[in-house]
């Protein structure tokens, strides 16, 4: 069992390790997702009104 004194010393070695991203690399990915969001809703929404339809078709030519 470790010291407490030398447990809290190595994770604030370890915390000193961790590279925060800028306030420029936040935005920009957080834009890639909302943007990337937007177009796979689309393309499923695209995809579903598709097979809709061809079931549709299907359906009144053979009901």
């Amino acid at each position: 069992m470790a010291n407490p004194l030398q447990f809290v010393q190595q994770t604030r070695a370890e915390i000193a390790k961790v590279v925060w991203p800028t306030r420029r690399e936040v935005v920009l990915t957080s834009s890639m997702v909302f943007l990337l969001s937007i177009v796979t809703a689309a393309f499923f929404f695209l995809v579903d009104f598709l097979i809709r339809q061809g079931l549709q078709g299907i359906l009144t030519i053979f009901g």
